[in-house]
């Protein structure tokens, strides 16, 4: 029986435009004509009208960037500044936090979210989420000013095709990112955006975190941690079974951690894992929201792409595997650039590679990283690319951003008084 009912993901962005484009021209006519008519009512002297628009604005597609926003809430409420946090989690650690003057609500998930975003009235609103104008989140005209930033140290590149051309601002954690936005505009005929060097605020929480508690030791017992990426290409679907018994052979404690991803686009594969390597003494499953604990206590990471590599190489100071898994950048901005990606150039120096005929002998790659001081120099080359002022990105950043707001709004204040 056919579906007729069923609409692919390109037609239903398509048709989400066109609904989004007819909904939005009668709301912004009909509150035009409302506010037009309360100024008249008003002899001009409403300044109710100038009060609308929300100053500052965060929104999250996932609660799992509560630890890029959460420093710059706090000090955003330390500032004593206007904060609306806006997320699409409706479980957000955000939602449960405390705040004076930072305001944290739940909008919807998927394209309810969007819709508000939408029709927002706001100075400037910051954002993880990439493809602004591109897919169902489209540029609010009453939103005065963009800026997206990256949410690990990895390329600038690795979003899938256009994700962040049509932001005004972009902050990222270091220079090599900053050239490689400039080359895409290039390459695009794109009008140049403001780039900001910011550093990264979770890199920051957690260096500060790891300090205070210490990192921990495990005496006579290595503890390996498993944490790749998710999509065809990655550690688990390639070589899953193979690769978890390989580990347990070599009588180390083991941790997989899936990527959060997993449980929604690959729960058949996943659930067909954990039922066949139940948990034991040896094997644990680990799904926290905060990663912390886990790396803290793992000697050794394996991996393919995912950024938690820089996570656990340049804060934790330890070593690396990352698995020989073939990454196609076809849907990727990547795929402008001739040159390799900065992320697939630094691997070699802070861990070694596991190709696929070094899986069963994978204890003595373990040994051989654990031992081998040649990786602490690559570590150190990647903090100078990668995480710029460290200690600084949350000053930094909520710096721009009320400097935007300023620079956009500069008679502001004095007409409120």
């Amino acid at each position: 029986m056919p579906h007729f009912a069923y609409i692919d993901p390109g037609t239903g962005s398509m048709l989400f435009t066109i609904l989004i484009s007819v909904v939005g021209a009668a709301f912004y006519a009909l509150r035009t004509f409302i506010i037009k008519l309360r100024f008249s009512l008003s002899g001009g002297r409403d300044k109710k009208l100038s009060m609308e628009k929300i100053p500052y604005v965060i929104f999250s597609d996932s609660k799992r960037y509560w630890n890029i926003f959460g420093p710059i809430c706090r000090e955003f409420d330390r500032r004593g500044q206007k904060l609306v946090y806006m997320t699409a989690s409706e479980d957000d650690p955000a939602l449960t936090e405390k705040f004076e003057h930072v305001e944290c609500k739940f909008i919807g998930e998927g394209n309810k979210a969007f819709t508000k975003l939408n029709f927002l009235n706001a100075g400037v609103l910051l954002s993880t989420t990439p493809g602004i104008d591109v897919y169902q989140w489209k540029r609010s005209k009453d939103v005065q000013w963009y800026a997206h930033v990256l949410h690990a140290a990895n390329d600038a590149t690795s979003y899938r095709m256009f994700g962040i051309d049509y932001y005004d601002s972009i902050l990222v954690s270091g220079e090599y990112q900053k050239e490689q936005v400039r080359k895409l505009e290039e390459l695009r005929n794109l009008p140049k955006k403001e780039v900001e060097v910011v550093g990264l605020t979770y890199f920051d929480e957690m260096k500060k975190r790891l300090e205070a508690e210490g990192k921990k030791a495990n005496g006579d017992e290595k503890v390996v941690l498993l944490a790749p990426s998710w999509g065809g290409n990655s550690l688990l679907n390639k070589y899953g079974e193979r690769m978890i018994d390989a580990l347990l052979a070599t009588g180390y404690h083991v941790i997989i951690r899936p990527h959060p991803q997993s449980y929604t686009s690959e729960k058949d594969m996943l659930d067909a894992l954990m039922a066949k390597y139940p948990e034991s003494a040896q094997l644990e499953w680990n799904r926290d929201n905060d990663n912390f604990d886990v790396l803290n206590r793992s000697d050794i990471l394996i991996s393919d792409f995912s950024g938690v590599m820089f996570d656990f190489s340049l804060v934790f100071d330890k070593p690396i595997i990352y698995a020989d898994t073939s990454f196609d950048k076809g849907i990727y901005d990547a795929c402008w650039l001739d040159e390799e990606m900065w992320t697939f150039d630094i691997l070699p120096e802070i861990g070694a590679q596991l190709t696929e005929d070094m899986i069963d002998d994978i204890k003595a790659v373990i040994d051989t990283c654990l031992t081998d001081p040649k990786f602490a120099a690559g570590r150190d080359k990647a903090r100078l690319d990668a995480w710029a002022h460290p200690g600084e990105a949350t000053k930094r950043t909520v710096d721009y951003l009320m400097a935007k707001y300023e620079e956009l709004n500069p008679k502001e204040e004095e007409v409120d008084a």
